[in-house]
C-alpha cells in the first residue's frame, strides 16, 4: 500500500486467530487491526484531524485486480482481490484534491471499479455498459476526479458477480474542514458474505428453486397458519434468499472464530466506520455493553443519534463513535438479519481478548405487514402536521425511542378520501404514522406477484426481527442532517416507481419490467424531482443511485438526510428527493447482487429539459 503514508498508521499488534483467516491477503487496517487517527502516533490530538502534516494524499494510485488463492477458515478457494488482498486496499484521499487511479485487470476476462457513493464525471463512474467500456484482460484504465465530498465510502466490482468473489474494498476521505464531533481511534469495519461456490451456481440454483438456501422454512405443523402465505405463494420465512447455508461471514476479511481486533485505552473515543460490502446480507450490529452514537450516514454529517444497535443495509455506510470505559473486552456483532450467521470482531484493550458472544436471537418472521394486509384500528394516535417538517409526522420529537414499534403496528382502516392517485406530498406516507394507503390494482404483470393491498411509510419501524428487543435501534426518522439542504426547492415533478418481483421465478425488476424490456429512467438536468420508490415485494430492497444524492422526505423538513442508498421496506411507500445536476447516464439498481443480476436494474439519462417536449 505505497499510496498511505506509513505516518497515518498505528502498527498494533495481529487480532487473536488470524492463522484461521485470510492474513497473509489483508490490507494491514484489516490483519493488524491498524487505527487511522492521529492519536495512535502518540500526538496530541483533540478530535478534529490536522492537515496537511499527517497524511502525503496521493496524486496516482495503482490498483491490481487478479485472481489469488486463499485459505479461509482451512478451506482453499480462488477470490478476486484487489492488490492481492480481500478487502482491497484502503484508499485514502482528501476532499478538495484532484486523484488519478490507475485500475490494471490482470484476471482473463473484464472487469471495472465503480467508486460507491462518489460524486464524478459519469465516464468515471465505472459501470460497463452505461459511461465506460470496462477494463479489458490485460489493460489499465486511469480513473480521474476531483474529490468534492468527505466521509466514509467504498469500491466494488460493478461486473457480472465479481463483487461476491472478494472484489471490492474501502475508502475515507478526510475532510477540509474539521470534523463536528471528536475521536482518539479511528477504525473501518467492512462486512461482507462469502461463498465457497461459484456465484453463477448460486444465481442457478435461486432461479431453479428461489428458497433453496432457506434451511429455516416451516414444517407441515404451521400447514393451517400458513394458510393464507401458501395463497399468496409465499413463505414467512423469506427473510433472505442467500444465507448461512452457504455463506461465511466476513468482518474485514476475517470469519468469526479469527477475532478481528481493535484496540483502544480507556476513556478513548472509538470511530468504527461500518461498510456493508455483502452481496446479499442485511447484518444488525450492536456491541453489548456500549452505546452507539451515530455521527454519519452514507458519508454524509448527521445530528448525533445514540443507540444500541441499528441495521445496515447491503451497501450503506454508518459511523459510529462509542466510549469504552473499561479494561475489558466488547464484541462488535454483526448478526445477519435472518438469523443464519453473523460476523464477529472485538474491541479491546490488548490482543489475544474476547468477550462473550451475545445470545442468537430466533428466526424472525413476516407478518400481514409485510404483504400490507394487516387491518389494524384507529387507536393509534393521529398524526399532526409539523409546519417545519414537509409531511405530516407524529407528536413525539424524532429521537424519541421508536424501536418498540412494531411491524404489526395498527393501521388506519378509515380510508375515505384517499385514492391511489393521490399526490403524495400531502402526505400520506408521513414518516411516523400508521397511516396506509390502498395500493393500485395495477399489478406490473408477470413480473410481478403478492401486491400488497396497502402500502404507507414504515421508516420509523426498526424492521423484521427488531421490533420487540427491548433495544433502542437506529431507524431513518432518526436521520437529520447537520446543515440545511442547499436547496430548498419544492419538487416541481413526481415519479413513481414500483420495486417488484416474483420469488417462485426468482424474477427481480422495476415497474414489473426487467431490464432487458425496458432500460431507462429520464430525468431533467436542474429539476427537483421527488421520486417515489413503492415495494410491491414481501422483501428488502436496498435501491442504490449513481452520480447525484438522493434526500430522505423522512419529516426533517428542511434538514432530511442525504444518502446514496436506501432500504425499501416490504409494502413501503418511500419518498425521496433529488436535485438533478449531474447531465450523463447512470446506472440505478437494486444492490442486492443477484437481483441486480436477474433485472433490477435501469440506466438514468440526465437531459437538458429542451431537450424534448416535457
Amino acid at each position: 500500500m505505497a499510496f498511505l503514508n506509513r505516518r497515518s498508521f498505528l502498527r498494533f499488534t495481529a487480532g487473536a486467530g488470524l492463522g484461521f483467516g485470510l492474513s497473509a491477503l489483508l490490507p494491514a487496517y484489516a490483519r493488524q487491526g491498524l487505527s487511522l487517527s492521529k492519536a495512535s502516533q502518540g500526538i496530541d490530538y483533540p478530535g478534529v484531524i490536522d492537515y496537511p502534516d499527517v497524511i502525503d494524499y496521493p496524486d496516482v494510485i495503482d490498483l491490481q485486480v487478479q485472481e489469488t488463492a486463499i485459505q479461509l477458515g482451512g478451506r482453499s478457494a480462488k477470490a478476486l482481490t484487489t492488490n492481492g488482498s480481500i478487502p482491497g486496499p484502503l484508499i485514502r484521499l482528501r476532499e478538495g484534491q484532484n486523484i488519478s487511479i490507475n485500475v490494471t485487470n490482470q484476471l482473463n476476462e473484464d472487469t471495472s471499479i465503480h467508486w460507491h457513493g462518489i460524486i464524478l464525471p459519469p465516464e468515471m463512474d465505472g459501470v460497463p455498459g452505461v459511461s465506460f467500456a470496462g477494463i479489458k484482460s490485460g489493460q489499465t484504465f486511469t480513473y480521474r476526479f476531483p474529490v468534492t465530498q468527505s466521509g466514509t465510502y467504498w469500491y466494488h466490482s460493478h461486473s457480472g458477480l465479481q463483487e461476491q468473489q472478494g472484489h471490492f474494498g474501502p475508502i475515507v476521505i478526510d475532510p477540509a474542514e474539521p470534523e463536528p464531533f471528536e475521536y482518539d481511534q479511528d477504525y473501518v469495519v467492512m462486512l461482507s458474505d462469502w461463498t465457497f461456490e461459484d456465484p453463477h451456481s448460486v444465481l442457478a440454483n435461486l432461479k431453479r428453486m428461489s428458497p433453496y438456501y432457506n434451511y429455516q422454512r416451516r414444517t407441515v405443523a404451521n400447514l393451517a397458519e400458513d394458510g393464507e402465505w401458501r395463497r399468496m405463494r409465499m413463505d414467512p420465512t423469506d427473510i433472505a434468499d442467500v444465507t448461512g447455508a452457504t455463506y461465511t461471514y466476513l468482518m474485514n476479511g476475517i470469519e468469526p472464530d479469527a477475532n478481528w481486533t481493535a484496540l483502544f485505552q480507556p476513556g478513548d473515543k472509538v470511530r468504527l466506520r461500518f461498510v456493508n460490502a455483502s452481496a446479499m446480507t442485511y447484518f444488525d450490529v450492536r456491541i453489548p455493553g456500549l452505546k452507539m452514537t451515530v455521527v454519519q450516514a452514507d458519508g454524509q454529517n448527521i445530528q448525533p443519534v445514540a443507540v444500541d444497535e441499528f441495521r445496515i443495509a447491503v451497501a450503506e455506510t454508518y459511523d459510529v463513535i462509542v466510549e469504552p470505559q473499561d479494561e475489558q473486552a466488547y464484541t462488535i456483532f454483526a448478526e445477519t438479519m435472518d438469523r443464519s450467521g453473523y460476523a464477529r470482531g472485538t474491541l479491546a484493550i490488548s490482543t489475544g481478548l474476547e468477550a462473550p458472544l451475545p445470545e442468537r436471537r430466533e428466526r424472525p418472521l413476516r407478518t400481514m405487514a409485510d404483504m400490507g394486509m394487516d387491518h389494524g384500528s384507529m387507536d393509534a394516535d393521529l398524526p399532526t402536521m409539523d409546519p417545519n417538517m414537509s409531511c405530516m409526522s407524529s407528536d413525539a420529537p424524532m429521537t424519541d425511542d421508536m424501536s418498540g414499534m412494531s411491524s404489526d403496528a395498527p393501521m388506519t382502516d378509515d380510508m375515505s378520501g384517499t385514492s391511489s392517485d393521490a399526490p403524495m406530498t400531502d402526505d400520506m406516507s408521513c414518516p411516523g404514522s400508521s397511516s396506509m394507503v390502498p395500493h393500485g390494482p395495477d399489478s406490473h404483470g408477470a413480473g410481478n406477484s403478492g401486491v400488497p393491498m396497502m402500502v404507507g411509510s414504515r421508516m420509523h419501524e426498526p424492521g423484521t426481527g427488531l421490533e420487540n428487543t427491548g433495544t433502542r435501534v437506529l431507524v431513518y426518522t432518526d436521520l437529520r442532517s447537520i446543515n440545511p439542504g442547499y436547496d430548498q426547492r419544492s419538487p416541481e415533478r413526481e415519479l413513481e416507481l414500483h420495486l417488484t418481483g416474483n420469488m417462485e421465478r426468482y424474477m427481480w425488476s422495476f415497474d414489473g419490467k426487467k431490464y432487458s424490456e425496458e432500460k431507462e429512467l429520464t430525468f431533467y438536468n436542474g429539476e427537483r424531482l421527488r421520486l417515489v420508490f413503492v415495494n410491491d415485494t414481501m422483501m428488502e430492497h436496498p435501491i442504490h443511485l449513481h452520480g447525484m444524492w438522493m434526500e430522505v422526505d423522512n419529516g426533517a423538513g428542511e434538514y432530511k438526510p442525504r444518502k446514496h442508498t436506501i432500504n425499501v421496506k416490504p409494502a413501503e411507500r418511500l419518498p425521496v428527493e433529488i436535485n438533478v445536476d449531474a447531465p450523463g447516464r447512470w446506472a440505478f439498481h437494486c444492490h442486492l447482487l443477484y437481483h441486480m443480476e436477474v433485472g433490477m436494474f435501469r440506466t438514468v439519462a440526465v437531459i437538458d429539459p429542451l431537450s424534448e417536449v416535457r
